[in-house]
Order: structure tokens, then C-alpha cells, then sequence
């Protein structure tokens, strides 16, 4: 079997992703690379869980925390942020291990992405204040009428997905559907990757995600969401639905108690690590669903055709 040109690790939300490429980086001198659409947020270190600054001393890590909450940080534009750390790893002879729950992201780095040319702001806000002001129905009526191919794959009530599909055909003229037909290639060989999904029981991940979410409220995740809302940021825009980040808000605005915050944010979480291994199982198939420990015995093997101390 050829060695592996870059290490790929994905999984639901707690299931132990980031130990696992912490441990592998340090064995093979690795530079741990974010793949999880929330934890790119510099606003949101407790909340989304992202390593800590002494977890980042031990290893490089690349694109995390790197991005304002102010801004809709997109797809496209962490394959081109990827590009550059992947570029960055092998110049400095690392191994690039890419780490994180967003399974677009793995999509996209595997099999190429759709270029999409940037949305006006008149466009995205027009859209978006029609979202606020009617719902997501007449939204996905009009879209149904000028795009039905990509009306017919979306959830009538998906709102973001929706929005960004009509923001893309009023704008550009053209369906998602067309663009998604031209594009950018993949950045990797997804048959050079070792490509591994971490499966988690659900009881075991349920109790993991009320522990971890226990552990975010003592280590400061309201300050987090009072420093957020004091921004008045748009409350469509990524950072601001974050799992917590909206339940913690209602809290401080006097709407349910802290207790109520809690139950929203962990059903949120558990409902999300859900959709994530169902995506993962009927998107990428080819992957080896494997337990943390077995994931690190596999990989060592086929980087160091050792087995693990």
C-alpha cells in the first residue's frame, strides 16, 4: 500500500477527532490543519471547541480562529485558505493532518468544488431581509420556479441553503445546478489520503456532548456569547448560529434560564453529530470508520510500517 500524501480525519461533533490528530502530529511531525466550518472563528474558541493554546503549542495548527464572526466564511474560501497550508506543510516537509466535522469541506478538498463567483452585498442582503421579514416559504417557491433542480435536493425549510441557492441564481443568472457542473478541481488524491471517520455510539456520544457543553459553560462560554451579541452582528450569518451560540443569547436577553440554554444547545448539538454520521456514511463510503485508538494503530502503520509503542 503507498504511503499516504495526507492524513484525513473526520467525525461528529465530541467523538474525539482533535485528541487523535494532536497524538498522530506529535508521532510524525505533523501540522494539523481545521476542518470545521465553525472553529475557523476567532469569537468562538470556547464554544466550538477548539484547541487550546497549549494544545496549539505542541503542534503547528493552521486555520483556526482566523476569521472575524462578522464575516460568512465560505467553502470556497477555505479550499483556497487550504491550499496554502497544505502548500505550507510540504515545503516544510510536515504531514498535513486535516481535522473536522464539516463534511463539505472533505467534499470539496476530495472532488473539486463549484466556482461560484462572489454574491453582491445588495443581492445577499435583499435576500436575507426577505428570510427575516416573510420566511423561508416564498424563498423556496421562487427557487423551486428558477432553479428546480437544486429545490428538489434541498429540505422546503433549510433556510440557509435555500438563501444561498437564490442568492447565487439572482445574481448570477445561472442555476447552483449549472455551476456545480464547472469548477475547481480537487486538491488532493483522495486515493493518496488516509481518509478515517470516527463512529461513536450514540449513548456514549450523547453523554460525551453534555459533558463537553458542561465543561464550554465553566470555561467561560456565556462571556463568549455576551461579547458576540454586544456586537449586533447579523443573526444569519455562521458565527452567530453556532450550537450554543443562540440559546446562550436568549438566556442573557432574560428569555429562558440557563438551564433551558443548556438542554437547547446540547438537543442542537446531538441532533447535528446525527445528520453528520448520516452524511458521512452516504457521502463517502470509501472511508474506514474507525475507533480513535484503531485509527492511530492504522495510520501509523502506513506512514511507518511500525505498530504503536
Amino acid at each position: 500500500m503507498r504511503k499516504p500524501t495526507v492524513i484525513l480525519i473526520a467525525g461528529p461533533t465530541a467523538s474525539g477527532k482533535s485528541a487523535l490528530a494532536l497524538a498522530l502530529a506529535e508521532k510524525l511531525g505533523g501540522t494539523i490543519v481545521n476542518a470545521d466550518s465553525m472553529q475557523v472563528y476567532r469569537d468562538l474558541r470556547i464554544i466550538t471547541a477548539r484547541p487550546s493554546p497549549a494544545e496549539e503549542a505542541r503542534v503547528p495548527h493552521r486555520l483556526y480562529g482566523h476569521v472575524d464572526a462578522a464575516e460568512n466564511y465560505s467553502v470556497g474560501r477555505w479550499c483556497r485558505d487550504v491550499g496554502e497550508a497544505l502548500a505550507d506543510a510540504g515545503r516544510q516537509g510536515r504531514v498535513a493532518i486535516l481535522v473536522g466535522g464539516t463534511g463539505l469541506y472533505f467534499k470539496a478538498l476530495t472532488s473539486g468544488l463549484a466556482a461560484v463567483p462572489p454574491i453582491p452585498a445588495d443581492i445577499r442582503s435583499g435576500v436575507r431581509g426577505r428570510l427575516q421579514s416573510e420566511g423561508v416559504a416564498p424563498l423556496y417557491a421562487e427557487l423551486a420556479r428558477l432553479d428546480p433542480l437544486t429545490a428538489q435536493r434541498l429540505m422546503p425549510n433549510d433556510r440557509s441553503r435555500i438563501s444561498r441557492a437564490l442568492e447565487v441564481v439572482l445574481a448570477t443568472g445561472r442555476s447552483l445546478s449549472d455551476w456545480h457542473r464547472e469548477g475547481q478541481p480537487a486538491l488532493i488524491d483522495p486515493d493518496r489520503a488516509a481518509k478515517v471517520f470516527l463512529p461513536c455510539e450514540r449513548k456514549q456520544l450523547v453523554a460525551r456532548i453534555e459533558t463537553r457543553f458542561a465543561a464550554m459553560l465553566a470555561a467561560g462560554a456565556l462571556d463568549e456569547a455576551r461579547a458576540l451579541s454586544q456586537r449586533q452582528l447579523d443573526p444569519l450569518l455562521p458565527a452567530m448560529k453556532a450550537h450554543g451560540v443562540p440559546w446562550l443569547i436568549r438566556h442573557l436577553a432574560g428569555e429562558i434560564t440557563l438551564d433551558e440554554a443548556a438542554a437547547g444547545a446540547i438537543m442542537d448539538t446531538r441532533r447535528y453529530a446525527k445528520r453528520q454520521v448520516t452524511w458521512f456514511r452516504n457521502q463517502m463510503r470509501d472511508w474506514a470508520a474507525l475507533a480513535p485508538d484503531e485509527a492511530f494503530a492504522s495510520i501509523l502503520n502506513r506512514y511507518l510500517d511500525i505498530n504503536p509503542e
